[in-house]
């Protein structure tokens, strides 16, 4: 009987050890706002990798297509490091971009010459105010370190990417979102000449409509889916 009973304390320690040890692999699964900015934030590279190859067939102004190379260039490098670390946290990521990023990219395939340039540098400044501004907020509010990392490296090449999509922009007389007094895109803002895209379902920067330089609003804490 005493070893009966003896066998059932050590169960029990052996389950009360266990459940710290639960407890934390629990604690380790990545933010509802870490996932949503990986998976956001991969939707937003097969944007503009797809887009800035289109760039380079269609464009017919030489900075599109330059502009157009750098993004396929650097949104290819950034998304191997978002994949790695989803994958070592478990998180699945989406296989296409958002609904709103196919109808763009659908919309610029039927569109040539300078008609095309002025509404590739459209959808991309719409894209990269949002992708910024959801940069920012994972900056501010994720949890999780790696992740946290891909957005501090992010934030300054889509800087990069915006600055030079404005350049662009004011000299094919494309209406250029609102920024703040940094220069940053402000959230939310937008140029008056230009519609909003709209809402979209996806927690993602870089989802932009038809016409677009505005971002739309999404679920997620973020401020405000290349």
């Amino acid at each position: 009987m005493l070893g009966i009973k003896r066998l059932g304390l050590l169960a029990a320690l052996v389950l009360v050890g266990l459940a710290p040890a639960t407890a934390a692999q629990a604690a380790a699964q990545p933010s509802t706002q870490d996932t949503q900015y990986l998976q956001a934030l991969h939707q937003v590279n097969l944007f503009e990798i797809t887009a800035g190859n289109l760039a380079q067939q269609k464009g017919k102004n030489q900075q599109v297509k330059d502009l157009g190379k750098m993004f396929v260039t650097d949104h290819t490098q950034l998304d191997q490091t978002v994949q790695s670390t989803a994958q070592q946290l478990n998180v699945q990521l989406p296989a296409d971009p958002t609904a709103d990023q196919q109808k763009v990219l659908d919309r610029l395939n039927n569109l040539s010459g300078a008609e095309f340039d002025k509404a590739w540098v459209t959808a991309q400044l719409a894209g990269h105010v949002q992708a910024i501004q959801a940069t920012q907020t994972e900056i501010s509010q994720g949890s999780e370190q790696s992740v946290v990392q891909i957005a501090q490296d992010a934030l300054p090449v889509l800087q990069a990417h915006y600055d030079a999509l404005v350049a662009l922009a004011q000299t094919l007389g494309v209406p250029v979102p609102q920024t703040s007094g940094s220069g940053t895109p402000s959230p939310g803002g937008t140029g008056t000449e230009s519609p909003a895209p709209g809402g979209t379902e996806s927690p993602a920067p870089g989802g932009t409509g038809t016409e677009a330089p505005a971002p739309g609003t999404t679920e997620t804490p973020a401020p405000g889916q290349s």
